[in-house]
């Protein structure tokens, strides 16, 4: 079964728009402010909730008080949209409870990342820090170290080590670790040495840290977090 998204936005125009790109890999429902959010919640098993913040009735921020205060919902994740850019205003969404803040306007390939980011984290037991031999890494501040060293990551680097991590020990193909990190833009490369070019700085950044060098190589097959 596909995981539920419930999205939530007083433009009918853009829910219609988020809801098409992503019906194909999801479940959608939604709503057009926080009230007829939490009454969908209320009936419905919801796994993501993707919340516009400036709505009638009840906004995005009292929708995700509400969310986090219930121990019925308190563990489905939000993603927190806004027009409000800048470091204060993200800063305001995450302290709020959201588990990521996107400010519009942005590309479907950056939401659609997003979405997989934080559903994959949820595959992860919701357990807040993750420990791969000496590697260590934070899930709710999104910071990775080896040892007590953080490593600098792009967030592609970063979601590429979280799919490596929620796959460990198994071969995952050069095409899906395309795809994964790429979303809606795969189209647009001739070819797929752009992932071999994220492997070897995501590999390059841990060893200079002080990493064992886990991500192999399976000829003719693709990539392997060794452990």
């Amino acid at each position: 079964m596909n995981p539920v998204i419930l999205l939530v936005d007083d433009n009918g125009d853009i829910l219609d728009f988020l809801s098409n790109d992503l019906c194909d890999k999801y479940q959608v429902f939604t709503a057009f402010n926080g009230k007829e959010a939490l009454d969908i919640l209320n009936k419905e098993i919801v796994h993501l909730i993707i919340s516009d913040i400036m709505m009638p009735v009840m906004d995005g921020v009292e929708l995700l008080h509400n969310i986090k205060n219930d121990p019925a919902t308190a563990s489905v994740p939000v993603i927190l949209l806004s027009a409000r850019a800048g470091e204060e205003a993200r800063i305001e969404g995450y302290d709020t409870g959201a588990d990521d803040y996107l400010v519009k306007p942005f590309h479907l390939s950056e939401l659609n990342a997003r979405i997989s980011a934080v559903i994959r984290r949820r595959r992860f037991g919701g357990q807040k820090v993750m420990v791969l031999n000496e590697l260590t890494i934070d899930l709710t501040g999104k910071s990775v170290y080896v040892r007590d060293k953080k490593v600098d990551l792009t967030r592609k680097e970063y979601d590429l080590l979280l799919f490596f991590a929620s796959n460990k020990n198994k071969v995952v193909s050069k095409n899906s670790i395309a795809e994964h990190i790429s979303g809606a833009e795969l189209d647009i490369f001739d070819n797929l040495d752009f992932v071999y070019t994220h492997i070897k700085n995501l590999k390059r950044k841990l060893f200079q840290a002080g990493g064992q060098d886990t991500i192999k190589s399976v000829y003719g097959m693709g990539y392997k977090l060794e452990l």
